[in-house]
């Protein structure tokens, strides 16, 4: 049994949505590697959206607080990898961390720019958590002893 599992950080500009659903799924996929967080670069609120759109999923992030990547740079704190999870124009802005070992990009769509009526706004972020944990499994399936168990 590994004692030790490699830190993964999730980053987005408001650690609202997709990192925030990134985080969730990493933690139930592959949870026995791997010890996710998240963060975003200005944190702002957890999306409303994103939160009934997980709980569709089973997964209940609506307890969650925002967190600000400054806040992790301060501490020190080492990951394995760190994943940008912004649109490609935001993927500039996210910071270099100190002693990562893997830097990746995967970019999605904003769920908070979205437009229209509520319900048009839950089926695309449902498109979004679709893709994220799409891309979470593909990754895991890569990387993660556990997903081949």
């Amino acid at each position: 049994m590994r004692t030790s599992k490699k830190r993964v950080l999730f980053v987005c500009i408001h650690n609202s949505a997709r990192s925030q659903m990134a985080e969730a799924f990493l933690n139930q996929i592959c949870g026995e590697e791997f010890a996710a967080e998240s963060a975003g670069i200005e944190p702002g609120q957890l999306n409303p959206i994103v939160v009934e759109a997980m709980r569709e999923v089973d997964l209940d992030i609506s307890n969650n607080k925002t967190k600000s990547v400054t806040d992790f740079l301060k501490s020190g704190a080492l990951f394995a990898y760190v994943i940008t999870v912004c649109d490609e124009t935001s993927a500039e802005r996210c910071p270099i961390f100190p002693g990562v070992g893997t830097r990746l990009h995967w970019g999605f769509p904003d769920p908070s720019s979205f437009q229209g009526a509520r319900e048009e706004k839950l089926a695309r972020t449902r498109e979004v958590r679709d893709a994220i944990k799409a891309r979470i499994q593909e990754w895991c399936a890569e990387v993660c002893s556990a997903a081949t168990a």
